[in-house]
């Protein structure tokens, strides 16, 4: 094998594995957008660890939940909220893409909603 062939092999082994790699979101994010029931204010705290998820999601009226089935697969993110609505359980599914400090989601509020919101990372 040539020296040029390894090289090319290696740069399509890393541009293969790239979309597994986990974008880096760690930290404070937030969003402020129109609902259904209104204007709604949001702060993300993210916590990565491989393509793991984790975090709170804290909404300035019902306080904070904690951020289920999280993952980041490249720049593509998704997590679950599940939020108590007059003692049901009400899932606020998330998914959508990282791109820089603006993150681009898709939110389904259960049977109920869905529409796009966007979250910024806090400086």
């Amino acid at each position: 094998m040539t020296q040029r062939t390894l090289v090319v092999s290696v740069l399509a082994l890393f541009a293969a594995l790239a979309p597994v790699f986990a974008a880096d979101i760690s930290g404070k994010w937030t969003s402020e957008f129109d609902s259904p029931i209104g204007r709604q204010s949001y702060i993300y705290e993210f916590k990565v660890d491989g393509t793991t998820l984790t975090g709170t999601a804290t909404q300035s009226q019902r306080g904070t939940t904690e951020i289920k089935e999280g993952k980041v697969t490249g720049d593509d993110i998704s997590f679950v909220e599940l939020v108590k609505v007059e003692d049901n359980e009400l899932r606020i599914e998330h998914k959508g893409k990282v791109s820089g400090d603006e993150i681009r989601l898709k939110r389904k509020v259960g049977d109920i909603a869905e529409y796009d919101i966007v979250a910024k990372r806090s400086k």
